[in-house]
């Protein structure tokens, strides 16, 4: 680079900058160095470093030569002259422009940088970067916290809406359990009512039933005197005991009597069953015989248990225990009677279209009266103390897996073809026993070996 290009170069350039030679002669400088000095630019053509700083002659030559023979630029201090007397310390840094050699003096070009602006630009550079390193922290703690935050909302957000599908499982929960226990209320109601209309014309045959029992026998002796006052009746009156064949219907009518009796016996058990499941929509705690309920239920169902062209009749077998009142919700308890009973029905069913008939295992159920021929279903109760009463329901079906038996209580859950289970019988026979009466229902299963489920209740509610 010529002192000519170098002066186009720097020209343009704030900072103070000189060319010099590797002897220390000023070749080029630009207008910034002379307004630091305090001189005209044309002053300092020609003049040499040394006549321009304070340090010695044999300092600038080692800092030049040192310049020289680097490629990388060099740090040093030069204290310059002002033209008005004073001195200024300045921060070089030279690097050379054309290398020394023996045909031509290296070229160093210096630039200069007044120490004090230098320091203040380096403490306001260092005030930046710690500006800028707090900013820089700030916004790490700012992403931090909005991270954290995130996290916070993404948490609260699942636990709401954990919240939400809890509630909303709860409140259909509820709702089906409403709409089941107005559906039983309402079939309490229409037995009851049944019940009632069915009652009064049975009571009216069965009260008058003797009576034209009796007035038929006075008939029938008031007979047999004409008979024996009048052996030989006219032709037609003959005529007539011979069509009517007087000896049959003397002798069928009083079967005939007794017939009817026993159907409006029948019809009355009905009407007395039907009373007690009608308890339903009894919400009060009673004294109720345990054995009145199952039969109740029993008479209900009896229509399920008797055999069909694809299904066989099913067998019940009662081993009733003398049992005392039981202080309970009855309606409650009929509903869970009718639950588990349907239940073995439906499972017995099943295992006749499966064409099996396994007898239940003795050890889990301890039924050893059912058997592999005839489906079945043992209905037994005792007592366990004073306090307690067992009432326990084993059919000899397909039995329940274990994966299966494990939900059986839970809500909505059946094995049921859609259209046949709500999945709420089990559930809400389970909360009966257990949370009303306080007593504990259990299943007790082998696959192939049949299912018993075991009711166990305080003889007093709450005891």
């Amino acid at each position: 680079m010529t002192p000519e290009q170098f002066i186009e170069f720097a020209r343009v350039l704030p900072e103070p900058l000189l060319l010099v030679s590797g002897e220390g002669q000023l070749l080029a400088t630009n207008q910034p160095v002379a307004d630091m000095l305090g001189l005209r630019r044309q002053e300092l053509s020609g003049r040499m470093l040394f006549e321009l700083v304070t340090e010695s002659t044999n300092d600038i030559v080692k800092y030049l030569q040192a310049c020289s023979s680097s490629r990388a630029m060099v740090i040093g201090s030069l204290t310059l002259r002002k033209n008005d007397g004073q001195t200024l310390i300045c921060r070089s840094q030279g690097a050379v422009i054309q290398p020394w050699s023996p045909e031509s003096s290296a070229l160093i070009l210096l630039r200069l940088e007044n120490r004090v602006v230098a320091s203040n630009n380096f403490l306001l550079l260092n005030e930046k970067i710690d500006e800028l390193a707090k900013e820089v922290q700030r916004r790490k703690q700012a992403e931090e916290a909005l991270r954290e935050a995130n996290q916070e909302l993404e948490i609260r957000v699942e636990e709401r809406t954990t919240a939400l599908q809890e509630t909303l499982n709860e409140l259909q929960l509820t709702q089906t359990q409403l709409i089941q226990s107005e559906k039983m209320s309402s079939l309490g109601q229409m037995v009851a009512g049944i019940a009632h209309e069915i009652n009064n014309p049975v009571s009216f045959i069965y009260g008058n039933l003797h009576h034209a029992h009796k007035y038929t026998q006075d008939l029938l002796r008031l007979v047999q005197i004409y008979q024996q006052v009048s052996p030989n009746p006219p032709p037609e009156i003959q005529e007539q005991i011979e069509e009517i064949d007087l000896d049959f219907l003397i002798e069928d009518i009083t079967k005939l009597f007794q017939s009817m009796k026993v159907g409006t016996e029948r019809i009355q058990e009905i009407v007395k069953s039907l009373r007690n499941f009608s308890r339903l929509d009894e919400a009060e705690l009673k004294q109720v015989n345990i054995h009145e309920g199952i039969d109740s239920t029993l008479m209900i169902l009896e229509h399920r248990l008797q055999a069909r062209h694809e299904y066989p009749e099913i067998k019940v077998i009662k081993q009733y225990s003398q049992l005392p009142n039981v202080t309970c919700y009855p309606g409650q308890l009929n509903q869970v009677f009718m639950n588990i009973l349907a239940n073995a029905i439906d499972a017995l069913e099943a295992s006749a279209n499966n064409g099996q008939w396994p007898a239940v295992n003795s050890q889990t159920t301890d039924n050893q009266n059912l058997t592999k021929n005839n489906p079945q279903i043992q209905i037994k109760t005792e007592v366990i103390d004073e306090n307690w009463i067992a009432v326990s329901i084993a059919d000899n079906g397909l039995g329940i897996n274990e994966a299966v038996r494990s939900k059986l209580f839970d809500p909505f859950f059946t094995t049921k073809v859609v259209g046949k289970g709500t999945g709420l019988g089990l559930y809400i026979s389970y909360q009966a026993i257990v949370e009303k009466h306080n007593g504990q229902l259990s299943c007790f299963s082998v696959p192939g070996k049949g299912a018993e489920f075991v009711i166990k209740i305080p003889v007093i509610s709450g005891s």
